[in-house]
């Protein structure tokens, strides 16, 4: 028999996760931790990394380091830790011109298993069916912004930057064949299927536009090569 103390234990610490989590989505700074860069940061929350560069006054944004504190909103007009309203930027943020979609092929061959908005997995790409070690190719050509495991809910992950509006992920992987900064052509091999959700093998494939999931189908060629 459970005693009353410890089930009131169990729901504080749910109640306190629960919240912790809805601070996390909804918070307006983020502190910066090792091994994290201005593109893991920003797919994180959701946003565009040019703007997230942009509001912190980042330059390409390779100038981050840990317990640097990140703005994940733009300046003026929002508040503060202290409650008070701070002051509007005089200057205004340039636009960033929408650059038109590249290309694509198919990442990799196999059944879409999952669809985008769909569970299981993170619900911002799709699932890709496949066979364990098979090759994961680069969709459109691009460069490599973020290749590592520090984002959870992607395993191995890989991240192509293809223009200012366009990026693209590759995650579950087995092995990462590439290394940030590496400008990589289309079909070129970036890695190698591992296990997704239910430990089957599947690719994790997302498109995003200005930092937002969009569903890979449309973009993707009817027929896989």
């Amino acid at each position: 028999m459970v005693s009353r103390p410890l089930i009131l234990l169990f729901l504080v610490l749910v109640l306190t996760s629960c919240g912790q989590s809805y601070w996390q989505q909804n918070s307006q700074t983020h502190i910066v931790r090792k091994g994290e860069t201005l593109f893991s940061i920003s797919w994180r929350y959701g946003k565009d990394p040019d703007d997230v560069a942009r509001w912190n006054q980042l330059g390409d944004g390779s100038l981050i380091y840990p317990g640097q504190e990140i703005r994940l909103t733009p300046p003026g007009g929002s508040t503060n830790r202290s409650g008070t309203a701070s002051r509007p930027s005089t200057k205004p943020l340039p636009q960033i011109p929408s650059q038109p979609s590249p290309q694509w092929k198919w990442p990799t061959t196999g059944n879409i298993n999952v669809e985008f908005g769909a569970k299981p997995g993170t619900g911002t790409g799709v699932l890709i069916n496949g066979k364990e070690g098979q090759a994961i190719v680069a969709a459109a050509s691009g460069r490599v912004v973020y290749s590592g495991s520090g984002l959870i809910g992607y395993g191995r992950l890989i991240i192509l930057k293809h223009n200012d509006t366009y990026l693209s992920a590759y995650g579950y992987t087995a092995s990462l064949l590439v290394k940030e900064g590496q400008e990589v052509k289309q079909g070129q091999r970036i890695a190698t299927m591992g296990e997704g959700p239910e430990r089957k093998p599947r690719l994790h494939f997302e498109i995003r536009r200005n930092g937002q999931p969009v569903d890979p189908r449309p973009f993707l060629p009817s027929k896989q090569d």
